[in-house]
């Protein structure tokens, strides 16, 4: 009997310990592997899409529903190209971007939830995030792929931002840095549409974006401090890291306080109440004090 996506979609899902996503496995579990409502959670998928597809009621995902799967299921890339293939799509092709975070990674994020991490593509689309970043920056959920690009956020007028607030840092490195990765990933990556489209999106929609990437901006990411005003207890400075994966073309965005100081109380308060502000705002409680504010 020939497999189905909803077939291989329940062995992928059996296989993983709720451990293995940063979720807790209570005495008296009697589900083997994650539930479906915690595949769900975890793809930002509805519970009832996801119910239709293993059962084989849903039999056309997209590619990013696939991608999206793939990466909640942890799957490995021969697995991930099978997944889409049993979808009825091509695989990811060599010379574009690829959205896979190895499951090594995503294993390493499970046990590192407290922590603020965003995981990031080559073009600077967040991928996937921990707890502890949507409790400091807000939840990303809510924002589409397009939105969840940081180089658009960061340069086209208009766009949402990232973060649910604003975030306090010197924008000249970072803006550098940002456009330098792009013209790398555009090297690496020529076939991509989505980077294409994207350099050529910004070029008309900024002019310090067109100035940087004529002027051949070059710049690596260095450890930067940032202020992230969060509504609930306004100003938390943040230690900024950019970290790179060996073997693959991903990076983490790692913030980290001080142990012992006032921003490590903030951020323990933030993790306890979820970073949700009584009222449900997303937008800051007054000004920041000084800086340049941008969204990550």
């Amino acid at each position: 009997m020939d497999e189905t996506l909803g077939t291989a979609l329940r062995r992928w899902r059996d296989r993983l310990s709720p451990l293995d996503v940063g979720r807790p496995s209570r005495p008296g579990r009697r589900a083997v592997g994650l539930r479906r409502e915690e595949l769900a959670d975890l793809a930002g998928l509805s519970v009832d899409y996801v119910v239709r597809l293993e059962q084989g009621r849903a039999t056309s995902p997209s590619a990013q529903v696939v991608a999206s799967l793939a990466r909640a299921l942890q799957l490995q890339p021969v697995e991930r190209d099978h997944a889409y293939r049993l979808a009825g799509l091509l695989p990811p092709q060599e010379g574009t971007i690829s959205t896979h975070v190895p499951a090594g990674v995503q294993r390493m994020l499970a046990r590192l939830g407290e922590f603020p991490v965003g995981v990031f593509s080559a073009d600077w689309t967040l991928l996937s995030w921990t707890p502890g970043w949507t409790v400091l920056m807000g939840d990303p959920s809510a924002l589409n792929h397009v939105e969840r690009n940081l180089v658009r956020t960061v340069f086209a007028p208009g766009s949402r931002r990232l973060a649910a607030w604003p975030v306090i840092h010197d924008g000249e490195a970072l803006n550098a840095a940002l456009v330098a990765d792009l013209r790398t990933a555009l090297v690496n990556y020529p076939r991509d549409h989505g980077l294409i489209g994207l350099v050529a999106e910004l070029r008309s929609a900024s002019a310090e974006f067109t100035r940087l990437w004529d002027e051949g901006a070059v710049g690596p990411h260095v450890s930067a401090r940032k202020t992230v005003v969060h509504p609930q207890v306004g100003e938390v400075m943040c230690d900024c890291d950019v970290l790179t994966v060996p073997g693959c073309d991903v990076r983490l965005v790692v913030y980290t306080v001080a142990a012992g100081s006032v921003d490590a109380e903030k951020l323990d308060f933030l993790r306890v109440t979820n970073g949700v502000p009584a009222d449900g705002s997303s937008d800051m409680a007054g000004p920041p004090r000084s800086g340049r504010s941008t969204t990550a």
